[in-house]
């Protein structure tokens, strides 16, 4: 089972709003503004192309079940979270220290490769070795910066029920930024749940319409 909790995302974060306890009338209009913003947002063919580079590993590490069995985070969620975080560039570093594909800071990415070290889960790609001594400069590392991402939006995702506005305010401004069941109200915050969700949105689009071009040619009807 696919999932950043599917049915709940699968129409992006519009019908989420509708799942969250209700926030007040001004934070709740001020989110539905953001994702109208990024609602028609496009992929261009070099994002394609710089995103194929990872495709085996956004792959590879989303096949986890890191909290629940079966439940494991959408790759194209992940897709969605490098495009709006580094636009596919690995070495990519903000301001605020955040490093790599999905711009992690160092604390954060420190903690997560501690509580995966304790799960004992085996992976190809990145050894225990790497992530008992992660240090800031390995968070450029594709292999890593991608384990960690898929681990913490899955932790993320099963602490708030799936809900991609609360997944991208923890991811962004940090777990403790979510309060009433709403997302942090920073405009840096809202902003970037409105890109994620728009690319996010993309990329389900485009994989349901490549099913119905293949079902066409195998004459197969998918409803």
């Amino acid at each position: 089972m696919r999932t950043l909790r599917d049915k709940t995302l699968a129409l992006g974060l519009i019908l989420a709003l509708s799942l969250v306890s209700a926030p007040p009338v001004t934070a709740r209009a001020s989110l539905r503004n953001y994702v109208r913003k990024y609602k028609t947002i496009q992929v261009s063919p070099l994002q394609i192309q710089r995103l194929r580079r990872y495709d085996r590993l956004i792959e590879y590490f989303s096949s986890f079940s890191f909290f629940e069995p079966r439940h494991k985070v959408n790759p194209d969620f992940i897709r969605a979270l490098i495009l709006a975080e580094s636009n596919g560039d690995p070495m990519a570093r903000s301001s605020r220290d955040a490093r790599g594909l999905t711009q992690i800071i160092y604390p954060t990415g420190r903690q997560a490769a501690r509580e995966l070290l304790q799960k004992n889960i085996r992976f190809r790609h990145v050894s225990r070795s790497q992530l008992e001594n992660l240090k800031p400069g390995d968070l450029y590392i594709p292999e890593i910066n991608i384990l960690l991402a898929c681990y913490l939006i899955s932790k993320y995702n099963y602490t708030f029920q799936g809900k991609l506005d609360l997944v991208v305010s923890a991811w962004n401004a940090g777990e403790n930024s979510i309060v009433g069941n709403q997302p942090a109200q920073y405009r840096e915050t809202l902003n970037h749940i409105g890109k994620v969700n728009g690319y996010f949105i993309y990329f389900l689009k485009r994989k349901k319409t490549g099913l119905r071009v293949a079902s066409r040619r195998q004459g197969v009807r998918i409803r």
